[in-house]
């Protein structure tokens, strides 16, 4: 038997040896080669990892289930995942499958997969989940090939992202996590001057946890930038899709005003009129200057495979979540890459001549608080959100497409159901200290009545 509980919304994750065993993990190759059948889809498949320790032995159970259905692999072996969808593009895939834990703790891991150049999440997950009893054995084995493809991922990011107009300094903390395989590669490929912090690839990230949404694992990139003068701090998630950004007096730039850079830039070097998505957690700040620059802001739920096929639907050039996904179809291939976001940043600081805080220095600066992660159990997060939505909404206006957006007029508070950890993530923004305690105040007493302590 496979855990229900690890087929998620738009990735597969468990705690490996619990919910995730090497048996799920075979499971999971044969759903997906009995998947691409249903679909008529014939080919090889892109498999990579990341450093994780657990990673060599899932991907080898993975391999097995693929093989022994008949799909070919072509192995990309230890690369961040934005690198394997790059060689959904590159390789003469159908398909690909990363084994990551992203930014969950060190005990997780799991499987984001993609059929085409599409992520698969939702219905497509369940699918896959249901396939995996009925799924038999080919008459003939799949293939393993071998591909190196970091160095071309390298010359094509910097080519993409280039060229930087000017020598700017700045400090890269990598995490330890898989980004220590590109980032500095890229780095040198661009001619700036980088400082990186722990750059050696180490599944068991000894330094700090590589989640650059979390303030603590920013500490050390933010001592960096002070003590050198960088211009900017770059930080990258584990595997590599998320970035975390530090101005540089040293203070944390979240996703939601990060975007607002690339937003800005797209909608002035390629027309006004276009849509940029971001999720529900973003500032208030953001949608305002999306239309002061001319675009069409979208409030769209959290997650990276929904967020791209939202873009696909509306063509957006751009879109991000507060998290540090950036997803670039305007120049790129349409997925979330932290290092390609990174590149980009820097093309920007060179071809503006400004550093971020001058870019930034119009935006208005409301009083918010970080994601805050409360822990709720898989089976009751989703029960409270639709609680939290029901009574929110007959008190004050709330917007539901992701959790209990809930406004209040001079601020708001959010309540939405992690799909990858078991915990609900909130986070409160107002015009001062005083409202803004107030509002989390309203919101975490009502969680309280649920059993939830915040």
């Amino acid at each position: 038997m496979i855990s229900a509980g690890i087929f998620r919304q738009y990735d597969i994750r468990g705690v490996v040896g619990d919910d995730l065993t090497l048996e799920a993990a075979e499971g999971i190759g044969r759903g997906y080669a009995a998947l691409l059948v249903e679909r008529g889809v014939r080919g090889a498949v892109a498999v990579g990892r990341d450093n994780r320790l657990s990673g060599g032995a899932l991907r080898d159970a993975l391999v097995k289930g693929l093989t022994d259905c008949g799909v070919d692999v072509v192995d990309i072996g230890v690369a961040p995942t934005p690198v394997l969808y790059w060689s959904l593009h590159h390789c003469g895939v159908v398909g690909g499958i990363q084994v990551t834990g992203s930014h969950n703790p060190p005990e997780f891991n799991g499987f984001k997969l993609c059929i085409g150049t599409a992520s698969l999440h939702g219905d497509g997950i369940l699918r896959l989940h249901t396939l995996i009893e009925g799924s038999v054995s080919a008459p003939i084995k799949g293939s393993v090939r071998t591909v190196t493809v970091l160095d071309d991922y390298v010359k094509d990011i910097a080519a993409k992202a280039g060229p930087i107009t000017r020598r700017i300094k700045v400090v890269v903390d990598c995490g330890n996590g898989v980004g220590a395989l590109t980032a500095p590669q890229v780095c040198k490929a661009l001619g700036v001057d980088a400082e990186f912090l722990f750059a050696d690839s180490d599944g068991t990230f000894p330094n700090h946890h590589p989640d650059p949404t979390v303030v603590e694992n920013l500490q050390d990139l933010i001592a960096a930038v002070r003590r050198t003068g960088a211009e900017v701090g770059i930080g990258f998630d584990g595997d590599a899709d998320r970035i975390g950004i530090v101005d540089g007096q040293g203070t944390i730039i979240w996703g939601d005003y990060l975007l607002l850079l690339y937003a800005r830039d797209v909608l002035a070097r390629t027309g006004t009129g276009q849509s940029i998505i971001f999720d529900v957690k973003c500032s208030q700040a953001l949608p305002d200057g999306i239309r002061a620059a001319g675009g069409n802001p979208v409030m769209w739920k959290t997650g990276h495979s929904l967020i791209k096929e939202k873009m696909k639907e509306l063509h957006a050039p751009i879109a991000g979540e507060m998290s540090g996904h950036m997803f670039f179809t305007e120049g790129f291939y349409g997925h979330d890459d932290a290092v390609y976001a990174a590149a980009r940043l820097l093309r920007i600081l060179g071809d503006t001549g400004k550093r971020v805080d001058e870019l930034l220095a119009d935006v208005p600066r409301f009083v918010s608080t970080p994601e805050l992660r409360v822990d709720c159990p898989d089976d009751r997060k989703f029960t409270i959100v639709a609680a939290a939505q029901k009574y929110f909404a007959a008190r004050r206006d709330v917007v539901d497409v992701d959790g209990a957006r809930i406004l209040f007029g001079d601020g708001w508070g959010l309540i939405r159901a992690s799909n990858t950890q078991p915990i609900l993530v909130m986070r409160f923004e107002a015009k001062s200290d005083e409202r803004l305690a107030e509002i989390r105040a309203e919101v975490e007493g009502w969680l309280k009545t649920q059993g939830v302590g915040a």
